[in-house]
């Protein structure tokens, strides 16, 4: 017997790399030196700053996962995978330098899995970062055959004395919302049981959808909020930020204040999108559990002053993405207020 009889194929495996290879050095910055296949991944500190600070991310895709096992479509998870470490290391101020993935899997499918790397460059693209290597690891007995599971990890950069860390905002400063791509990465659990507990199919396209299938709305990948917001930090007096992801807004937008200051959010203020009605309706969610899991159509907030309101709001649009202003800062203990 072997390791191929057991289930695990060397071969296969150095395909794969040889596959991605070009995906990866497609990401690649000034800053990379040497290639891809070492046991390390090696990146030069950027010159131009005086007491430069690290600032480093992980997360995961979660089971959004499972949707694009069935539908098989692996590209746009590998952009989530990307968006979600590279929008948090963001909310400091910082600057994404470079990116790894960890990719475990059943049986290796390399057709499958070039598509999710091919996804993963596309993201670190969006991002600016440099995608400098990873681990590709094959479980037989452990995952199913088919079914693989994502991590990624981020390092960022930014001068010390422009850490965002709440220290900055001040009462009055107003929230602008950045508008999500729609679900993101977050509260698929919830999704998939309403799609089960109902007997509905992906392929359904609900008339709110406008000809797109459900499975369709919700593979759309995590929008990444990086290269116009790093643009914006140098033109706008940024005071805080916050990526929503799990726990929504009540749970992540607190989270960029400082200790004694919470903040009042008007929830009619920038449009709902037909994803988060079709949830509540079809699931029966009430309206405090979809506060709690969804992001509700702002992924991203920036806490500014109220003189620049209306010119962040300019500058968001001017890069295409739709930005409202949602609320302000106001005295409290941390906590999130709906008017």
């Amino acid at each position: 017997m072997d390791y191929r009889e057991a289930g695990v194929d060397v071969a296969a495996g150095r395909d794969f790399v040889d596959r991605i290879r070009d995906s990866c050095q497609s990401t690649y910055r000034p800053e990379v030196l040497g290639g891809l296949g070492g046991f390390g991944g090696c990146f030069e500190i950027p010159s131009g700053y005086s007491q430069p600070v690290l600032v480093s991310g992980t997360d995961g895709v979660g089971t959004k996962l499972k949707l694009a096992t069935q539908l098989n479509r692996h590209q746009t998870v590998g952009i989530d995978l990307v968006a979600m470490c590279v929008n948090d290391v963001l909310t400091c101020g910082a600057e994404p330098l470079f990116f790894l993935d960890y990719l475990a899997t059943g049986k290796l499918n390399p057709e499958q899995l070039v598509e999710v790397v091919e996804g993963i460059s596309e993201g670190c693209q969006q991002a600016g970062c440099a995608l400098i290597g990873g681990e590709t690891a094959e479980m037989p007995g452990f995952y199913a055959i088919g079914e693989y599971d994502l991590a990624g990890f981020c390092v960022g950069i930014v001068e010390k004395s422009q850490i965002l860390n709440g220290s900055q905002v001040k009462l009055g400063d107003v929230a602008i919302g950045l508008a999500s791509s729609g679900v993101h990465s977050n509260g698929f659990s919830l999704v998939r049981k309403i799609v089960s507990t109902h007997q509905l199919s992906w392929e359904d396209c609900p008339p709110e959808f406008a000809g797109q299938s459900l499975g369709e709305v919700c593979l759309t990948p995590t929008k990444i909020y990086v290269k116009p917001v790093l643009a914006a930090l140098k033109s706008l007096e940024i005071h805080g930020m916050a990526h929503i992801t799990g726990g929504g807004l009540p749970e992540n937008l607190p989270r960029c204040l400082a200790p004694d200051q919470s903040i009042r959010i008007v929830p009619n203020s920038w449009p709902n999108l037909p994803i988060f009605e079709w949830i509540a309706q079809t699931g029966n969610v009430q309206q405090s559990a979809m506060w709690e899991t969804f992001n509700m159509g702002i992924g991203y907030v920036v806490i500014v002053p109220q003189e620049q309101e209306t010119s962040t709001i300019e500058w968001f649009e001017s890069c295409q993405i739709s930005a409202y202003k949602i609320g302000e800062v106001i005295p409290g203990s941390g906590s999130l207020v709906m008017d």
